[in-house]
């Protein structure tokens, strides 16, 4: 994984966060691929971001490894957030306290994946019938080939994958 850069605000990409419709039934609720490793730049787009529908965040919980920085109070711009960090180190893995009680467990992408491994990765993480932990997950991804077109959706009205290119399987229940 690389250092950090700087990304200028002008330049940030929308976030980058798929989450799945039901939280606390899976291994993981869903994914976040961040821009870089700076947790101050980078823990603000999150909170101010994320879908109000989803409740707010009141705190998080960190992997010290995914991160260059380490805070234990994050500025936004309404205020702080709390952030701390796992004792037991969970790589990849960020707890999210959200504002009705509920805690999310979702992954952290690394800033240097390429497109193909960051949506995959998105996509696995969010998928309901997910089992992997986090590290196991990523590692999935970085072992699977770069994304075929075959594997995309055709259309907006709900077409799987090519029959004959078949689901990867960690997207798939037993």
């Amino acid at each position: 994984m690389t250092a950090s850069t700087d990304v200028p605000t002008a330049t940030r990409l929308p976030l980058r966060l798929s989450l799945s419709d039901h939280f606390g039934r899976d291994r993981l609720d869903g994914g976040w691929w961040p821009q870089t490793r700076d947790l101050a730049t980078e823990l603000p787009d999150l909170v101010e971001h994320f879908p109000r529908e989803k409740a707010r965040i009141v705190r998080v919980l960190y992997s010290p490894p995914d991160w260059d920085g380490h805070t234990h109070r994050v500025p936004l711009a309404s205020g702080y957030i709390k952030a701390g960090s796992f004792p037991g180190d969970d790589t990849h893995l960020l707890q999210l306290r959200t504002s009705d009680g509920a805690v999310l467990k979702i992954l952290v992408v690394p800033p240097g994946f390429n497109r193909s491994q960051g949506e995959e990765a998105l996509l696995a993480a969010a998928t309901p019938g997910n089992r992997h932990s986090a590290a196991a997950l990523l590692e999935e991804v970085l072992g699977a080939p770069d994304a075929d077109d075959r594997d995309r959706w055709r259309d907006e009205g709900g077409a799987w994958w090519d029959p004959a290119a078949g689901a990867p399987s960690f997207r798939t229940t037993s």
